[in-house]
């Protein structure tokens, strides 16, 4: 145990040591008067609780698929990025943080179990995590994670750590962690953002997701002051549509202001919709169509690899 002095009352809190992020500013809560302050530990506080990797073994890519907006196909590009890295040879874990849990719905899986159950200890990992495909597994999400939320911000110390603490440990059984996240900015997101070190964006040619894009860069930003591992890397437009000319006036501007993060669009696909009706990915329910190839190219992307799929 180690002992932490609120600056504003003066009050000491014993912390286990364990816990602690290591080389990392949080933000501690005091018991007493609720003050919020930041603190960051050395590698001292460390030194005897530290476990080296074992050998041969790498740590997933963790990326989040966040924007403060619905409906600019965030759910559909996290699951059809995690599939198509799958499809492509890697181990890949996808994390549901929302509470309408639309990744189970969209991969066909009735899961029982997933989320909720591993951040309170209540399953291990083997027995919240599902095998959803070949080399794709699922941690679903659903209403519980409301409860979730409440228990986050019940912590006085480390609650933006508790996703991370959970998922850490399976770092190394995975190629790749993608996270997909609720629309809004709540203490799910927060942690999120606290875990990974890759922002991928969906931006759908609209006025209103730009409105998105820019509240939640701005919210990003807070985060990085505590956090500076955690950056944009991917900004992807979706429902592109070549036949109207405002779409493409948005993808331009978004490439003039963004221009070495965005992507190749995902074009407008009536597939889209109806493929989670069948519980199929765009690969399984429509290989051929233009979505499934642009999905493909943004695979493709994300592992820095231009063989896949050839």
């Amino acid at each position: 145990m180690i002992t932490i002095i609120c600056p504003k009352c003066k009050k000491k809190h014993d912390v286990d040591k364990n816990r602690i992020p290591q080389n990392e500013k949080i933000i501690a809560r005091c018991k007493a008067c609720a003050h919020r302050f930041p603190i960051q530990f050395t590698d001292k506080v460390h030194e005897k609780i530290k476990k080296p990797m074992p050998e041969g073994n790498r740590a997933a890519r963790s990326i989040s698929v966040s924007i403060s907006k619905g409906g600019v196909a965030k759910t559909t590009t996290a699951v059809n990025l995690s599939a198509g890295l799958a499809l492509s040879g890697y181990k890949v874990l996808l994390v549901d943080t929302d509470t309408q849990g639309q990744d189970s719905y969209m991969l066909g899986i009735n899961a029982k179990a997933g989320l909720t159950e591993l951040l309170t200890n209540e399953l291990s990992p083997e027995e919240a995590i599902v095998e959803a495909r070949k080399n794709l597994w699922l941690l679903a999400g659903g209403k519980s994670l409301a409860g979730i939320k409440r228990l986050i911000d019940r912590k006085d110390f480390g609650g933006e750590m508790t996703l991370a603490d959970a998922l850490t440990p399976l770092e190394t059984q995975y190629d790749y962690i993608i996270i997909d996240t609720s629309p809004g900015w709540d203490p799910l997101t927060v942690n999120v953002l606290f875990y990974v070190k890759e922002i991928l964006i969906p931006v759908s040619l609209e006025v209103m997701s730009l409105q998105g894009l820019v509240e939640f860069l701005k919210s990003l930003s807070s985060i990085q002051k505590y956090r500076n591992e955690v950056s944009l890397k991917y900004i992807v437009p979706t429902f592109h549509d070549n036949r109207i000319k405002h779409p493409t006036k948005i993808l331009n501007k978004l490439k003039e202001l963004y221009g070495k993060y965005i992507c190749n669009p995902i074009r407008y696909n009536v597939n889209f919709p109806q493929a989670p009706a069948f519980g199929q990915t765009i690969f399984e329910f429509s290989p051929g169509c233009s979505g499934s190839q642009d999905y493909r190219e943004l695979v493709r992307r994300v592992a820095s690899d231009n063989s896949l799929f050839r």
